[in-house]
């Protein structure tokens, strides 16, 4: 693609990164809908404006998510982006391929797409950007052939999403690659066709460090933890000290809750008083390890920017035992899915909706007592009083 086009686009190949312009140009050269994305993007450059009219729904048989819309408002001078949808093919657990499959991929998205993909978009999910409308089922036909599905979109459960957990991690405390598979063949129908009022999304992390920030991203976070103490090491401690390492300040006085406490040569921990935080165990990995009880932390309510501002999950089951066939936590999914979809407004997630009625409301409605885990400090969350019914005459 000559130079001249793409003026404004071509700064953003210059210096030591790498360039989505240069890997347009390549694809470009080849198919003209990713010529037509790229003039259409510089065009976006030039006015200022984006210049994509609103989705639309578009699908393909027995499917309501997995497509979504995109069009151009400048037909007329962009054709070959006229249409330009996008599939979101799910991903597998943890973002494990072969070679051999991603080919077939490639592929299948080269005969029917614009050839241009992201791996992986927000919520997980493989994206293949820009097919024409006439494509669509032949392309799900294909991509089904391969063995490959289609994620959610639109106001349904979105694409699980897990980190690799024991796959490639010493601190998950859970399998989430296996639990993130069972929920997502589990819950198909949630998945495949929109019936709530927005999306749900559940994201999965094998310790608290959560690299797949499910807090602050998903719906439902799903978070490794372990129940009893964590784990010292005191002759690898004594190896920490030697070496020159600093405890007190590094370690001990970083602790949120002042759990430890070095003295004599010794790290003891107030296990009453840990969050499992994971901050002294990243910081002295071979002396501190996650405790022999493991399960899950469920946290609801995490969201970006849209209605109320962005939100932080709640803890709701401060530990779970996450073993399969997982029932227990299967059951509260369904119970938070019917309270929400009986209660809330279009485009209102379900953080919004707890923030609108109240936690005591979510709580009682899903079949949850309030616990500490659930409050930053006493009588510091307004949400959580007494039911009439449960307090006494003399209270």
């Amino acid at each position: 693609m000559a130079d001249k086009e793409t003026p404004l686009l071509d700064e953003l190949e210059k210096g030591p990164w790498p360039s989505f312009v240069k890997d347009m140009k390549r694809m470009g050269e080849k198919n003209p809908a990713a010529r037509d994305h790229l003039r259409l993007l510089e065009k976006s450059y030039e006015d200022k404006l984006v210049h994509w009219k609103h989705g639309g729904i578009v699908g393909v048989q027995g499917y309501g998510g997995g497509v979504i819309g995109r069009y151009s408002d400048m037909p007329e001078e962009f054709p070959h982006v006229r249409e330009f949808h996008t599939f979101r093919v799910n991903q597998p657990s943890g973002w494990f391929y072969t070679t051999e499959a991603l080919r077939k991929l490639c592929d299948v998205w080269e005969t029917y797409g614009s050839g241009m993909t992201n791996f992986h978009g927000s919520t997980g999910d493989v994206i293949l950007l820009g097919a024409p409308t006439e494509n669509l089922q032949a392309c799900f036909n294909a991509l089904s052939e391969n063995g490959f599905d289609l994620g959610g979109s639109g106001s349904d459960l979105r694409t699980p999403s897990a980190c690799v957990g024991p796959a490639r991690c010493e601190y998950a405390c859970i399998d989430t690659l296996d639990l993130c598979h069972d929920l997502t063949m589990e819950f198909q129908d949630e998945i495949h066709r929109p019936m709530w009022p927005y999306k749900f999304k559940i994201k999965i992390a094998g310790c608290p460090n959560d690299c797949v920030a499910a807090i602050a991203r998903s719906d439902f976070s799903i978070i490794g933890t372990w129940k009893d103490a964590l784990k010292i090491d005191q002759d690898a401690v004594k190896e920490y000290a030697e070496a020159g390492f600093d405890i007190q300040g590094l370690v001990v006085d970083k602790c949120p809750t002042k759990a430890l406490k070095y003295e004599g040569g010794r790290l003891e921990l107030v296990p009453e008083d840990c969050t499992k935080c994971m901050h002294c165990i990243n910081k002295m990995p071979k002396a501190l390890r996650p405790g022999d009880e493991k399960g899950a932390a469920l946290l609801i309510g995490g969201k970006a920017t849209i209605l109320q501002s962005a939100f932080l999950s709640w803890v709701i089951v401060p530990w779970m035992e996450m073993k399969p066939p997982y029932d227990e936590l299967k059951d509260l999914l369904r119970r938070i899915w019917e309270w929400w979809d009986e209660n809330g407004k279009v485009r209102e997630r379900v953080g919004e909706l707890i923030y609108r009625l109240g936690m005591r409301n979510f709580l009682k409605a899903v079949g949850l007592k309030p616990v500490p885990q659930m409050v930053f400090r006493p009588r510091a969350n307004p949400y959580i009083f007494w039911w009439p019914e449960e307090v006494g005459k003399n209270g």
